[in-house]
């Protein structure tokens, strides 16, 4: 495991991703990798194949699943279909990215073929998503003509965006080989530009990604300028420019070399323009080398954003049809130098495109438990229980504030019950789920007057099942509150993020408002201070309708979901689950005991590295595990007990305990830094820091950290909603960054919020696709145009000044486009209001000596050394944070 990486490049003790030094070019001319996705209409398309052969002899399918809720359940969904279809397989889960790369040296690279393994398909859960997955699982470490893969074909399935692009669009090696022959293509590709088509064989080996819709809609700009790099010959060896049969064989060695570079270099483009201008004595094309577009950005991904935690990428190359460009009238050839310039400005133009791409921060896409359970329902394998894990991922995405804008606070919705992870699209997917709970659990005509009725008519939230063997799912009217069939509803009102924002709960103004709305709802503070299920039943049968009527008049518009309708359906309503009469839990309630579990564990009691409990005022304390060895040891012990309280309702209801300890110490500590100011604004952010209470060591874990961030950055936001009506920095919402003091290893866990701003407007999506499609359409009618003009004006002139005025030309196309860019309505540009935390974190960490480790499959979170945090924020203020 690696130390601290220093900003300079130094660390002690680096760690297979912080080892990935450029090849050699002897091998170079190895065979690469293939590198495809997977489209979503063909989601069982390999699963099937991987059935049919399976045998007793197979290995075990090994399954890499980050430590999350949501990666958790898609296991549990994933691991249910193979004890079904008889697949054996191994779970491992992996705490970050050098956990990664171990489990690869010690678990992935030993199946190879060339080691004695049989090969077999790894499948990776909520990791790997943004990184060259190759590189760090070691797969790319082969002898001269060997397979890279090893007969390995790993499934790539991760919610995290940006995608390395290396993974999804680099398509077959062999492709890469092949000139561009009809004769050579007489039967159809079974992979097209990274895209497995329906006729594709499993058992090459490769990396395959899950491609959840966004791929193929979204993303053809990127494919297209992606694929036109990996194609594009060597710049410095002019004679062969137009020689086809070593074009693709120069593209690959061109790709395979410059995309390894662990350091921010530049491919020679500024160079090779003063070269060429010093050779042709031509001044007025030296000011093309300050083009802001010469930044490097490689085909598989700019290096500044692939180094997370020291991470680069190798991707492998593949053909692409060559960028258009219309041949002259005449019969006269260009000259190898025009041909260099017009590389050069399609190479900057397709550079341009990918480091926007980069740029744009992280995002989440659709979660994997809901992608897994499109798998078995594809398969014909859906289930209640199945359905119930793919309800619980996708509703503990917003615990952590993970939406379409990157880790951040989420705007509520006036449909009230769930402030939802991803706008419109995320309330497509709840609905789906809805329709499932309707199709799998059909009202018993037995039972038409029964409670569950009721509920579902009048809103009345459900805390038992109908029979002590009922174990069905239904639609309940949940508000905003926090386990509120587990405690009182005063604590459950008391530690809810969304009421503690709204009412100011941490100052005493804000608690007599709680007082005031539960007196005009007509609760006492005796009946409303014990336990919710042994409170009267009228005031429990009347409480939604008092919450619809008074809630409102306090500012409190979506804490309860609206009654059902004919336009608007059961928009906002919860699920609930009962065990008989033993439990009834919601899905965020189970969201919230199995993320308590994986944060600070059943016991709740933290120990140092002996096993005993840690006591911060012990005058003997020392550092211990400095490079976090033994804390990823506990993280991954806890997620077996989190996997087996899933499927275990005793073990849920243990568990119970330890989330309310820790909601209560997130409510103490957030109003701690409240009242005590302790709360800084800094230029691009605020910032606070966690170092003392009572509670400081629960915020050691950066996803118990992440919710206290979320919990002090929505009551900012509101108290700046009421202070000036709006939020800041342009409706972005001003970021926060919570860093928390982990004494046992001398560290700060840091983590970066975004502000809630920017929330993703489908239909302004859509409309402005259109834009840019007509934009793009009257700007080829405008090139048809000069191209004619051109051909005109060459057959009428030399060759030397018609080739001068075409460059000229040429420049002013690209000024249009440049302009053409700046056309957008930024609140409809994407990447408005995304999180750029892990951005800006790499950025300081290439520019200052601060001691970094960024480990964290969630790039908005790093560690830093004790003594360099005042640096590290100093600097970190100075970037951009937000998009």
């Amino acid at each position: 495991m690696p130390e601290h990486t220093s900003g300079s490049g130094n660390s002690g003790n680096p760690s297979p991703i912080d080892n990935r030094a450029c090849h050699d070019r002897q091998v170079r001319n190895r065979l690469p990798l293939t590198l495809m996705y997977l489209p979503r209409s063909l989601i069982s398309h390999l699963y099937q194949q991987l059935i049919r052969t399976n045998h007793s002899q197979s290995p075990p399918v090994l399954i890499l699943v980050s430590l999350e809720p949501d990666a958790l359940c898609a296991c549990r969904i994933l691991t249910a279909l193979f004890r079904r279809d008889y697949i054996p397989h191994k779970i491992q889960p992996v705490s970050g990215y050098n956990d990664l790369a171990t489990a690869g040296e010690q678990l992935v690279q030993p199946m190879k073929l060339q080691l004695g393994g049989s090969g077999g398909v790894v499948v990776c859960l909520g990791v790997g998503g943004m990184v060259d997955v190759s590189t760090v699982l070691g797969l790319d470490n082969v002898s001269d003509g060997e397979d890279p893969s090893g007969g390995i074909q790993v499934w790539l399935i991760d919610a995290r965006r940006p995608w390395n692009l290396g993974n999804v669009f680099a398509g077959r090696p062999e492709d890469a080989l092949q000139t561009i022959d009809a004769n050579a293509r007489s039967k159809a590709p079974d992979v097209v530009d990274g895209r497995i088509q329906s006729s594709y064989k499993s058992g090459q080996g490769g990396i395959i990604v899950y491609d959840d819709g966004d791929i193929d809609e979204e993303m053809v700009t990127e494919r297209d300028a992606f694929l036109a790099l990996l194609k594009m010959p060597e710049l410095e060896d002019e004679g062969g420019i137009l020689d086809d049969s070593d074009g693709a064989s120069e593209t690959a060695q061109s790709v395979d070399g410059e995309r390894q570079s662990k350091k921010r270099k530049s491919w020679s483009i500024r160079e090779g323009e003063e070269d060429e201008d010093g050779e042709n004595r031509r001044p007025r094309q030296r000011r093309r080398s300050n083009s802001s577009n010469s930044d490097d950005v490689s085909p598989a991904r700019s290096p500044r954003h692939q180094r997370r935690g020291s991470h680069s990428s190798t991707e492998s190359p593949t053909p692409s049809q060559p960028p258009r460009s219309s041949p002259p009238p005449s019969a006269q050839p260009a000259s190898p130098r025009r041909l260099r310039r017009r590389l050069l400005r399609l190479r900057r133009k397709h550079e341009a495109v990918l480091h926007k791409y980069y740029s744009l921060g992280s995002t989440y896409s659709e979660p994997i438990s809901s992608l897994l359970y499109s798998l078995a329902e594809d398969l014909g394998r859906e289930d209640n229980n199945l359905l119930w894990q793919a309800i619980v991922g996708v509703s503990s995405l917003e615990l952590y504030g993970r939406s379409m804008t990157g880790v951040g606070i989420s705007t509520s919705l006036d449909a009230g019950g769930s402030a939802g992870w991803g706008g419109q699209r995320g309330e497509r997917i709840r609905q789906v789920l809805r329709d499932e709970v309707r199709r799998l659990n059909p009202p018993d005509p037995k039972e038409r007057n029964g409670e569950w009725t009721r509920g579902e008519s009048y809103g009345v939230i459900p805390c038992h099942g109908l029979s002590p063997t009922d174990t069905s799912i239904q639609l309940s009217p949940e508000p905003r509150f926090l386990l509120i069939r587990h405690w009182s509803l005063y604590e459950s009102m008391l530690h809810s993020p969304y009421l503690a924002a709204k009412l100011h709960i941490w100052s005493d103004i804000g608690r007599k408002r709680l007082h005031k709305l539960l007196a005009k709802m007509g609760v006492s503070l005796s009946q409303c201070k014990q336990s919710y299920t042994h409170m009267d039943m009228e005031l429990k049968r009347g409480l939604r309708q008092s919450l619809l009527k008074y809630a409102p008049m306090y500012g409190l518009d979506g804490l309860v979901p609206p009654p059902a309708s004919a336009g608007r359906g059961k928009e906002g309503w919860g699920f609930v689950r009962s065990w008989g009469w033993k439990a009834c839990l919601s899905a965020i309630d189970v969201g919230v005991i199995v993320g308590a579990i994986l944060e600070v564990g059943k016991s709740g009691i933290h120990t140092d590295a002996t096993g005993k409990p840690y006591d911060r005022n012990d005058p003997k304390r020392e550092i211990v595990d400095e490079d976090g060895n033994l804390e990823n040891q506990a993280w991954v012990a806890r997620f077996w007990e989190a996997y087996d309280a899933l499927g275990n309702i005793e073990a849920l209801k243990a568990a119970l305990p330890t989330a309310l300890h820790l909601h209560r110490a997130i409510l103490r500590t957030g109003t701690s830094l409240i009242e005590k100011r302790q709360i800084r604004h800094l230029r691009a952010f605020r910032m606070a820091v966690v170092k003392e209470g009572p509670d400081v060591q629960l915020f050691t874990h950066p996803a118990a950290l992440t919710k206290l961030a979320l919990w002090v950055g929505e009551a900012i936001a509101e108290q700046e909603r009421d202070q000036r009506g709006t939020v800041g920095m342009g409706g972005k919402g001003i970021p926060l960054v919570l860093a928390g003091l982990n004494e046992k290893r001398g560290v700060y866990v840091v983590v970066g919020t975004g502000g809630g701003g920017g929330v993703i407007d489908v239909a302004a999506r859509e409309k402005r696709r259109q834009r840019v499609e007509e934009k793009a359409r009257r700007k080829e009618e405008k090139r048809l145009e000069r191209e004619r003009k051109r051909g005109e004006r060459r057959e009428r002139e030399g060759s030397a000044d018609a080739e001068d005025e075409e460059d000229e030309s040429e420049e002013e196309e690209e000024e249009e486009d440049s302009d053409d860019d700046g056309d957008e309505d930024p609140l409809n540009e994407k990447g408005h209001g995304r999180n750029r935390f892990g951005s800006a974190f790499q950025e300081v960490v290439d520019e200052t000596n601060a001691r970094v480790r960024i480990d964290s499959f969630e790039h908005c979170v790093v560690e830093v050394k004790k003594e360099d945090l005042s640096g590290f924020l100093e600097s970190l203020s100075m970037k951009t944070v937000v998009g």
